[in-house]
């Protein structure tokens, strides 16, 4: 088996070979959520899928010792994945006596791949990006169908939202056209969607990788146009930069969203409300994708039953946490339309009169 994916690596390139040995042979040192590890543990996987070589489930593990935290991956500084992340963690800790711990990411395309390697324990994700990454498509490992990843509660829907200074008379996203615009860290979902909307729509508009409140710093010290963001409201570094400047906040018009509409039906017509950001006068125009939490399909079911628990039934708590937990509710469990749901999250829904398509029981 060795020698099969060897030869398939060898002819695709892009690792070394000592790495790619000592991965197959649980001796690859490195931290168990690296970036080197993830892109090795990846081309074996692929290997392995291509040359049926074998089963990929428990290739290039982690060689250190089990860690004490239980790691959930979240998204960059500033942005509400981060924040969302680290409340309920807290709130899971307290109930399980398991450490969890917020780990910063590049977003949901990099968290589905990092539970779906068991490099992560947890983790948060947007449907869109997920649902490539279910099928094969994931830009960070393609042809890795991630079909060993299992949901666990819903979380809240993702606006995609524009902040740009008043003074850059940006005002729409049609006035993007020719900017410089910030999109988040690569690998979130700003970074999947913004671009492909912007063509959809014919502009032609600089896309630039950072953190939320890296992105939104820029903004404020004149070195980008606009910062695009896909997150929960309110965007904590939007509201920080509307506290020290004036800004316009803004997201795509009807119009714009019926253009694109058919291309992607995961993304559906929503609103920012006024009431989130103190520079909104009026609610405004937006669209918006649904978020899971998620987990591996082998996490133990009395574990990720009582962080279903935990979490369900203390929202006013998650409301504390942040204002996009207002949707963190069980009804929404109805929002997922692939992801199987872990019998633990299962077990934990049926006891409370939330019904589970039995083709979504995992």
């Amino acid at each position: 088996m060795v020698i099969t994916v060897i030869l398939f690596l060898l002819a695709a390139g892009g690792v070394v070979l000592i790495d790619v040995i000592d991965c197959m042979e649980d001796r690859l040192d490195e931290p168990k959520n690296s970036g080197r590890r993830v892109a090795v543990a990846l081309e074996v996987e692929v290997a392995l899928k291509q040359s049926s070589a074998g089963d990929s489930a428990s290739i290039c593990r982690s060689q250190t010792a089990p860690s004490d935290s239980t790691t959930i991956g979240t998204g960059s500084q500033g942005a509400t994945y981060y924040i969302y992340g680290s409340g309920w963690g807290n709130i899971a800790s307290e109930a399980t006596g398991a450490n969890f711990g917020a780990e910063v990411t590049g977003g949901p395309v990099q968290n589905v791949t990092l539970v779906q390697m068991g490099e992560h324990e947890f983790g948060m994700v947007t449907m869109g990006p997920a649902y490539q990454a279910w099928v094969g498509e994931s830009a960070l490992a393609p042809g890795v169908e991630h079909t060993d990843i299992r949901a666990v509660f819903p979380m809240y829907q993702t606006a995609l939202q524009v902040i740009a200074l008043e003074s850059s008379g940006i005002e729409s996203i049609a006035d993007l056209d020719g900017k410089t615009v910030g999109i988040g860290p690569a690998g979130g979902t700003g970074d999947l969607y913004y671009p492909q909307l912007f063509d959809a729509l014919g502009l032609d508009v600089e896309t630039r990788n950072a953190g939320a409140a890296d992105q939104a710093g820029q903004v404020q010290d004149g070195l980008l146009d606009a910062f695009a963001f896909a997150s929960g409201m309110p965007v904590s570094a939007f509201s920080q930069l509307e506290a020290q400047a004036d800004v316009n906040i803004f997201s795509f018009s009807p119009d714009e969203i019926a253009v694109f509409a058919e291309q992607f039906p995961e993304l559906s017509a929503s609103v920012i409300p006024a009431s989130i950001y103190s520079s909104l006068e009026e609610d405004t125009s937006a669209v918006s994708l649904w978020n899971v939490a998620i987990t591996h399909k082998d996490m133990p079911d009395s574990l990720v039953y009582e962080v279903t628990k935990a979490v369900m039934e203390n929202n006013d708590r998650m409301m504390q946490v942040h204002g996009a937990a207002i949707e963190t509710l069980p009804e929404n469990a109805k929002h997922n339309a692939f992801i199987p749901w872990h019998p633990g999250a299962v077990r934990w829904f049926e006891e409370n009169g939330v019904e589970i398509d039995d083709d979504l029981k995992g």
